[in-house]
């Protein structure tokens, strides 16, 4: 049976089929934008599609879109929502729907590594950071604009400064390093204090965990990160063996 994984970003649409071990197979990424996703999925995927997973946070008129595309060849689609809880994996907010899906999803495939307590870090439009125990209780997060973000809305308000290059250094001596230095500091700065206090938390520093879009520029700064590109994914897939055992219970 045909079954494939969609990760529906703000920024980016990564797909990947579902291997017969119940993981995430190899990842593509797609064309966001609504005009060109529908040929993109077609030339991407097979004909045809058992069952397609989707999570999304996209704007409504992206996922619909998708949707749409994937209606053509899919004989089942499953929507990821986000839950209180999932097997061993309890969210920290009181109303589930506030906790966007792609971070649950992210806390499933943190847990699923069976490596302890995780900060996982979600670098794509916005910055996201959210801490997990070894026993699967979310502790929380916090929410920040990434630095793409940072550099796009300074360039929206003062044309002048560029929205892209430069290079980060500690004291910079022309305006592109120190728009990449600032934008990128900020990002690094808020990581590493939540590492601190995750640290005095847990009485233990946890693992760092970086993935989305963003995550490589800033990892060769955080020396201890482990780099999870698939972590959306993998947690989707967790979700998606869940729904295929009972459906509708995920």
């Amino acid at each position: 049976m045909s079954v494939w994984l969609f990760d529906l970003g703000n920024t980016r649409l990564k797909c990947a089929p579902l291997r017969a071990d119940g993981r995430a197979g190899a990842t593509m990424s797609l064309p966001h934008r609504e005009e060109d996703v529908a040929e993109a999925l077609a030339q991407a995927l097979p004909e045809r599609i058992e069952v397609a997973y989707l999570a999304s946070v996209a704007a409504p008129g992206l996922r619909l879109a998708v949707l749409d595309a994937l209606t053509r060849r899919c004989a089942r689609i499953a929507i990821a929502r986000t839950q209180a809880r999932l097997g061993a994996v309890r969210i920290a907010y009181a109303d589930p729907r506030k906790l966007g899906v792609d971070r649950f999803l992210a806390l499933l495939g943190a847990h699923a590594r069976g490596e302890g307590a995780s900060l996982i870090c979600g670098v794509g439009t916005a910055l996201t950071v959210d801490l997990i125990d070894a026993d699967g209780r979310h502790l929380g997060g916090r929410i920040a604009p990434s630095p793409t973000l940072m550099r796009e809305a300074l360039h929206w308000r003062a044309a002048q400064l560029p929205e892209e290059g430069g290079d980060y250094v500690d004291f910079a001596v022309d305006t592109e390093d120190a728009l990449a230095s600032g934008c990128d500091g900020a990002a690094l700065a808020l990581i590493e204090r939540s590492l601190d206090a995750a640290e005095r938390r847990l009485g233990r520093r946890p693992q760092l965990l970086l993935h989305g879009g963003g995550a490589n520029a800033l990892r060769p700064w955080l020396a201890q990160a482990v780099s999870a590109p698939k972590l959306v994914l993998d947690g989707l897939a967790i979700w998606a063996a869940v729904e295929r055992a009972v459906p509708g219970a995920a």
